[in-house]
């Protein structure tokens, strides 16, 4: 296979072939761009910068007080004021750019082009580690014209004027800023005052309806459906426990812990108890006592017996009445005295309080609900109306509060400007300019003469690729993949020695004639040759 670099040396040889055809293509190119260049019309360009300080006493007086300065804010006024319409205008026919008589077409075009030429950039003048809050800015004037005096012209010009015009037309910009605050400001003061009219009347027309600072009537609702549900469950749960507290006190054992006691509040003070249960216990001791004394068949035994049996059937039927609920067996049985069924009955109480509590709120939460249900309707447009109205009220308001805060910064921005708050200085007076600042002549010319002889190798290459041959044995391998036996090689090898070094003679000759008419345009260009582009284009017409 065929490397890399045969097959580029292959290429170069094929060009070669075609080699005066690219000296012919390169040197019409060179002209020609060179003649265009010679032909292109000098711009001289005038500088100019001027220092704005603004690293006065009353910058850090002034901080958050007036409004800032800020520099691109300046530059666009500057680009506003000094470089569109009548200032524009004014410019262009003192510096003589545009002509008195020009027409309308020429007229814009040409201030148009004048806008474009014209510069302006703003940098800080702090140096590195200062304050650049405090510290000036630059600014720079530059402007290119094909004539250097009316480059300087133009520069000087408006340097004095945005050294003139600027503190006035800032003072201006700051009186009508003001008259326009003060006329918004009045504007916001009625909007304020109808809006707090309308709240009053609204408010007044509405009592009872206007949502509070808890929210409004859904909230309202919402809330009060959810306390009167929180009621409820809270009452069935209370019923539920009167409910089991009231089966307890009235279970089998509150009444046996009643059944059993035996220490009464009588019994303890030490005088016979009242209750049943007292006279049973009084009548079984004295019983004893008795039986101690006489036999069963004893008349006081006899009748000491039927009075205990007697009261133990009253004591039976006490707590039967005591199971069933009766108020009046419990003094009666002494069970108001048993600790058990007192705890109880102390728990039935308090949730029979806690329910009737809860009944009453519940009471009150329902009708609530339904006073609120009431003004379903009409309670939410009053709130709508309501919120349209206090809204209404509140970006007025925020509006009235930022127009009064500019008010008063434009003012004291104002007065400082008049107390001196910024000083220019021309630090880069105008210049007039002697040498062209466009084109770059040199360059270019190179860079054509570079780019036609680049053209002129493109050109021999790309014939030899519309009409390739083959070059050598490689390349023959790589077309027909057979292998070659042989080389035949040019008959007559001095004649063709002498043929070749004629022509490399003849080929370094024109690439010297290209050299040296290269060194003869830039000698020219640095004798100051140029030539009239009206010139060129009629030549390139005809």
């Amino acid at each position: 296979m065929i490397s890399n670099l045969e097959k580029l040396f292959d290429k170069f040889r094929g060009a070669w072939r075609y080699r005066w055809w690219g000296v012919a293509s390169a040197l019409p190119l060179a002209l020609i761009g060179w003649l265009i260049v010679f032909a292109l019309p000098d711009r001289f360009e005038t500088t100019a910068r001027i220092f704005v300080d603004t690293r006065t006493a009353l910058k850090p007086a002034l901080k958050n007080l007036a409004t800032d300065q800020d520099i691109d804010a300046q530059i666009n006024y500057v680009r506003e004021s000094l470089l569109a319409g009548p200032p524009l205008e004014k410019l262009a026919l003192d510096t003589g750019v545009l002509s008195p008589n020009a027409g309308g077409r020429v007229k814009a075009k040409t201030l148009a082009d004048l806008a474009d030429r014209i510069t302006l950039t703003a940098t800080s003048a702090g140096s590195q580690g200062d304050d650049r809050s405090m510290a000036g800015t630059v600014y720079a004037v530059q402007y290119l014209d094909e004539s250097a005096d009316r480059s300087f012209k133009v520069v000087d010009t408006l340097l004095n004027a945005f050294v003139e015009q600027t503190l006035g037309a800032k003072r201006q910009g700051s009186e009508s800023v003001q008259k326009f605050l003060e006329e918004r400001i009045r504007d916001y003061e009625r909007r304020l005052s109808t809006a707090e009219d309308a709240i009053a009347t609204f408010k007044k027309e509405n009592i009872g309806l206007m949502p509070s600072d808890q929210g409004g009537y859904f909230v309202h609702l919402q809330a009060e459906i959810d306390a009167s549900k929180t009621a409820d469950s809270n009452l069935a749960l209370a019923i539920s426990r009167r409910n089991e507290l009231t089966r307890q006190l009235h279970g089998d054992e509150a009444i046996s812990a009643a059944g059993n006691s035996t220490t009464t509040a009588a019994g303890q003070n030490g005088t016979a108890g009242g209750d049943t249960l007292s006279r049973i216990e009084e009548t079984q001791a004295k019983l004893d006592d008795l039986l101690l004394k006489f036999t069963d068949k004893h008349p006081d035994v006899i009748a000491t017996r039927a009075a205990l049996a007697e009261l133990k059937q009253r004591r039976a039927q006490e707590l039967e009445s005591l199971r069933r609920g009766d108020a009046g067996a419990v003094a009666s049985s002494g069970a108001g005295n048993n600790p058990v069924y007192q705890s109880i009955q102390l728990e039935l109480n308090k949730v029979n309080v806690e329910i009737a509590s809860l009944q009453r709120q519940s009471e009150q939460h329902a009708s609530a609900v339904a006073e609120l249900r009431k003004h379903a309707n009409s309670a939410p447009q009053v709130e709508a109306e309501y919120q349209q109205l206090t809204r209404d009220y509140d970006v007025n308001k925020a509006e009235y509060t930022a127009l009064l805060e500019s008010y008063q910064k434009a003012r004291l921005g104002e007065q400082a400007d008049t107390a001196g708050s910024v000083r220019f200085e021309i630090i880069q007076p105008p210049v007039k300019a002697y040498i062209a600042m466009w084109p770059k002549r040199t360059r270019l010319l190179a860079l054509i003469w570079l780019g036609a002889l680049c053209a002129g190798a493109g050109i021999a290459y790309g014939l030899s690729t519309l009409k390739p041959v083959v070059i050598s044995e490689a390349g023959m391998k790589e077309i027909t993949r057979f292998p070659v036996l042989g080389i035949v090689t040019a008959a007559f090898p001095s004649r063709n020695r002498f043929l070749f070094r004629r022509h490399m003679r003849r080929f370094a000759t024109a690439a010297v004639g290209l050299v040296a008419l290269f060194a003869v345009v830039l000698f020219l260009n640095w004798r100051g040759v140029r030539l009239d582009a009206q010139i060129i284009q009629s030549w390139m017409k005809s």
